[in-house]
């Protein structure tokens, strides 16, 4: 919705809502990672999208950026020694805490 969308001669009108909203996909967020109020299960793993970092992966997933270190101590063979350098693509190990 736009700032001209509320600038027109209809007064106090609200606009139109949507009249369906989108199912929703399973238990996935809209890029489809699995949902963060579910707990990771053991073993599970997540596929890095644009804008990941390990912070937000932990903070999605565990409710707390500061056990990236978890995630990358388990990955390190995937990560390499920079656990700043994620790819979009990598899919790496969520471990359980």
């Amino acid at each position: 919705m736009g700032l001209f969308d509320f600038l027109t001669n209809k007064g106090e009108e609200k606009p139109v809502e949507p009249a369906v909203k989108p199912a929703a996909a399973g238990n996935t967020d809209f890029f489809g990672n699995k949902d963060a109020a579910k707990p990771t299960a053991a073993g599970s793993s997540y596929t890095v999208v644009s804008g990941d970092s390990l912070s937000k992966i932990a903070k999605h997933h565990y409710g707390d950026a500061a056990k990236w270190h978890q995630i990358y101590d388990a990955n390190k063979a995937t990560i390499g020694a920079n656990p700043d350098h994620i790819e979009v693509g990598q899919v790496l190990t969520l471990p359980t805490l």
